[in-house]
């Protein structure tokens, strides 16, 4: 490659999970470090970062697709944009998208992305670069610090998955689980309320493996972490997600109903309802087991909502094992769910597994599983009628005086007030729809 003009401005595109979404921002901050400024809205920006997921199905053609795009809008505007490929499918294909897509000047995996600015001053000399590396948690140490965020902020304290379920990537793309250190954390939960935030999100591919020693030298989990987070002055609510069933203890169920900051909200997949279909999944729970896991939540926590993961079609599932899955669905009651087709992803058990299932079956099984949950999502919004509880307001919405925020059960709620942003504002719930329920307000949090 030539030498260029080093770019001015970046805009990075982050598909898929919360997990990339915070990675997104934070090579967002790496940039801005480097004095390169966001692209305004409708403006071409002249770096792109396309921060990739690889859990969709043809996720790494979608990225090619998306590269071909950029050129062609370039060439159209008279100059092509520099392109950078990060994220999970940038660590499964590594330097085949350098081969692939010439245009692309920089490769860089999810624990590599703190590398962003050196590769960047290469391409502008006209060296292409790759890095896939998985340093154990190296990159947190060089990302600058967070100086201005919205009210609700993320916070990665995990990354990587041990559990090496037959359908999936991330151990493959994320490395192994890791824990960050716990004074780390710690720290910055701290910047990150004094930057504004009311709401904290802890993130990990495995969240509820979290594990450290606290700074009395005690070894503990994701709860005594929790604990510890609610006593920072200033922030408001914490959340947790994804987490796995093999790692939700006594602890942290106990903390769901002892800690006030902690939200009554619990994402917990299950995948399938059939115990046969989990062993194939490499599932190391049952039916059964994960109902009796929710009951002791629900115990802990009467009004906690609940959320879950669905995959339909998975090699080998019948139609009977299918309605295992509806079944488990009339007896959870989810307030919220994501479901998906099976798709195989390159190198993962489930892939070479005898069984594919058609996809006009898998289409008919994920409508009838939708319905379903959406059928159930709605239930728990109209039973949300009347709750009074704290809304904490997110940003404005489409009329003049409407503001847009998060009931504790992570509803959508909109309403008319005299407030601002980051505001925690008394609200009585009403006129639910299938996604968001308008709020009447009764009282404003003290300033």
């Amino acid at each position: 490659m030539k030498s260029q003009t080093a770019p001015k401005t970046y805009r990075v595109k982050s598909f898929g999970c919360q997990m990339n979404v915070y990675d997104g921002e934070r090579m967002g901050e790496l940039l801005a470090a480097q004095g390169l400024a966001p692209a305004s809205e409708g403006e071409e920006a002249e770096l792109v970062v396309l921060n990739t997921c690889h859990i969709r199905e043809k996720a790494a053609e979608k990225v090619y697709s998306d590269i071909g795009r950029l050129v062609k809008a370039g060439r159209q505007a008279g100059r092509e944009p520099m392109i950078a490929v990060a994220g999970c499918v940038a660590q499964a294909e590594g330097e085949e998208i350098m081969v692939r897509a010439p245009a692309v000047s920089m490769v860089v995996g999810p624990q590599a992305y703190h590398r962003l600015p050196e590769m960047l001053d290469k391409a502008v000399q006209g060296e292409r670069a790759t890095d896939t590396d998985m340093p154990a948690i190296a990159k947190f140490a060089a990302l600058p610090e967070r100086r201005k965020i919205g009210p609700a902020a993320f916070l990665t304290v995990q990354e990587g998955c041990d559990k090496f379920c037959t359908y999936c990537v991330v151990p493959y793309t994320r490395g192994a689980e890791i824990s960050r250190l716990y004074s780390d954390l710690v720290a910055e939960a701290q910047r990150l309320v004094e930057a504004g935030a009311r709401e904290i999100t802890l993130l990990g591919q495995n969240v509820s493996a979290w594990a450290g020693e606290d700074a009395k030298g005690r070894v503990t989990g994701l709860a005594g972490l929790i604990r510890d987070l609610a006593a920072i002055d200033g922030l408001a609510r914490i959340r947790y997600t994804t987490s796995h069933p093999a790692d939700m203890d006594d602890d942290l169920i106990a903390a769901h109903g002892e800690v006030e900051k902690l939200m009554p909200f619990l994402h917990l997949p299950v995948q399938a309802g059939s115990d046969r279909v989990l062993r194939a999944m490499n599932r190391s729970h049952t039916a059964e087991s994960y109902l009796k896991l929710l009951d002791r939540f629900r115990a802990a926590r009467p009004d906690i909502a609940l959320s879950g993961d669905f995959i339909v079609g998975f090699p080998g599932e019948t139609e009977a094992e299918f309605a295992e899955t509806l079944s488990l669905v009339d007896a959870v009651g989810y307030a919220q769910a994501f479901s998906f087709k099976y798709s195989p992803r390159p190198g993962t058990p489930a892939a070479s597994m005898d069984g594919q299932i058609a996809a006009e079956v898998m289409d008919d099984r994920l409508q009838r599983l939708q319905a379903a949950l959406n059928r159930d999502q709605h239930a728990f919004n109209r039973a949300s009628v009347g709750r009074r509880c704290e809304v904490l307001v997110e940003r404005k919405g489409k009329l003049p005086g409407q503001w847009l925020g998060k009931s504790p059960w992570l509803q959508s709620v909109w309403f008319d007030a005299d407030c601002a942003i980051g505001d925690l504002v008394q609200v009585e719930l009403g006129d639910a729809g299938p996604n968001s329920l308008e709020g009447r307000v009764l009282l404003r949090e003290p300033a």
